[in-house]
């Protein structure tokens, strides 16, 4: 791993800075639209705006890089997103927020396109695997790290927001200036959502409820916080240990789902998840207990997408595996968009620990959803086959998820061969 680090090591740092500029633009947005005096409601679609353009991005930044390459689109769409942010604080408007969100997430989808396609071209059959594990963990670190460098300003001013612009069009350089290659983009042939349902009808609903639940946790914890009363260190606290959980799981998660039925890991995951967000709910009085289950969710629900995608991969022919993760990836933006506007508009009409209602309803659905399925069908290898999970981020892309199933079938071949 650390050789794979030393090999890419410009592409991580920008990767990191990238994601701190990300996650504090998320957080500042929550702080300074309490401040601003915007309701959960308007909140909450601001925050679905970034998914929206996100998925946006993900459909058109390949046609963009197929055409003018990958140094124009990367280094035109960062410029956009260092831009955004500084307006954030010079347009106090909810409607205008959203709009610029949208632009948001169209750039950053495109922007990680770009870079995701760099670090696939860099790995080899060998070192793919641990490119993707090293991607998680700094995109989940740079997320981490960006909710304490929020604690060295005030969101009702304008550094904090040129802070993270100043961070993103650092992230430039040492990803335009590293020696390595501009790669090739292809498009993987395309899958219906219907088809995708029909290979696995779990891994297709499952990934909706978890773009639903990461979304919430991505854009309404921060709105959460304010409504709640928490302070400014106490929110970023708070926000850290949903993603501290889901990186320190991935791992954990991943040796089991290769040594198990998925679909009774897919299902206690999703179950533990749901009950963590009952005791949130519960003890949402008492701050330490809400630290632990806020840690627990993260953990539980983040593992959630990659171990869907694992599963789906079990019936699924290997030039098909491309298309079903798209398929999948489209899915879980769906949920993205609509998940926080729900979950706000709960927040709104009953109060803010509806938050945690929202999280806990996606989740034992999930995890209802799953113990039907499994009465349903019968597992689809045997569990000591399962070898294709691959640690991956709920808002990677297309090329990381390709580059994932690359992996699978690395892992799938090397098994073949050793059985």
């Amino acid at each position: 791993m650390f050789g794979v680090l030393f090999q890419s090591w410009a592409l991580f740092l920008g990767f990191f800075l990238l994601m701190i500029g990300n996650g504090m633009q998320g957080t500042l947005l929550g702080l300074r639209g309490s401040i601003e005096g915007f309701s959960a409601v308007e909140m909450s679609y601001v925050m679905s705006a970034y998914f929206l353009g996100f998925l946006g991005g993900s459909r058109l930044a390949p046609v963009m890089i197929r055409r003018v390459g990958h140094i124009r689109v990367f280094a035109a769409l960062a410029s956009f997103i260092s831009a955004v942010l500084i307006l954030y604080p010079t347009i106090t408007d909810p409607i205008a927020w959203g709009l610029l969100r949208v632009i948001f997430g169209f750039c950053f989808s495109g922007v990680y396109v770009t870079a995701e396609s760099w670090l696939n071209n860099s790995a080899t059959n060998e070192t793919r695997g641990q490119s993707l594990s090293v991607y998680t963990i700094v995109m989940m670190g740079g997320i981490v790290a960006s909710q304490y460098v929020i604690l060295l300003g005030d969101a009702s001013g304008f550094v904090m927001f040129i802070l993270p612009s100043v961070l993103v069009s650092v992230a430039i350089a040492p990803m335009l200036l590293s020696a390595t290659p501009t790669p090739a983009y292809e498009r993987a042939k395309p899958m219906s959502l219907l088809a995708a349902f029909r290979f696995s009808p779990l891994s297709a609903v499952g990934t909706f409820f978890t773009g639903a639940v990461f979304a919430a946790q991505f854009g309404m914890t921060a709105v959460y916080g304010t409504e709640a009363g928490l302070t400014t260190p106490q929110i970023a606290v708070f926000v850290s240990v949903f993603y501290i959980g889901g990186l320190l799981f991935q791992f954990p998660v991943g040796w089991t789902a290769d040594r198990t039925d998925r679909r009774l890991l897919i299902l206690v995951l999703a179950f533990c998840g749901g009950l963590s967000a009952i005791g949130a709910f519960v003890f949402s009085d008492v701050f330490p207990i809400l630290l632990v289950m806020s840690f627990l969710i993260g953990g539980f629900s983040n593992p959630l997408y990659p171990l869907l995608i694992a599963y789906m991969n079990d019936y699924l022919e290997v030039d098909d595996m491309a298309a079903g993760s798209g398929a999948l990836l489209f899915l879980n933006g769906v949920g993205a968009i609509l998940g926080p506007v729900i979950a706000g508009y709960m927040m709104d009409i009953i109060g803010p620990q509806m938050f945690w209602a929202f999280l806990a309803a996606m989740l034992l659905m999930l995890a209802g959803y799953a113990a039907w399925r499994m009465r349903r069908r019968p597992a689809a290898t045997p569990s000591e086959e399962n070898v294709s999970y691959v640690a991956i981020s709920p808002i990677s892309t297309t090329v990381a998820l390709e580059a994932a199933q690359e992996q699978y079938v690395e892992n799938a071949e090397l098994a073949e061969e050793s059985s």
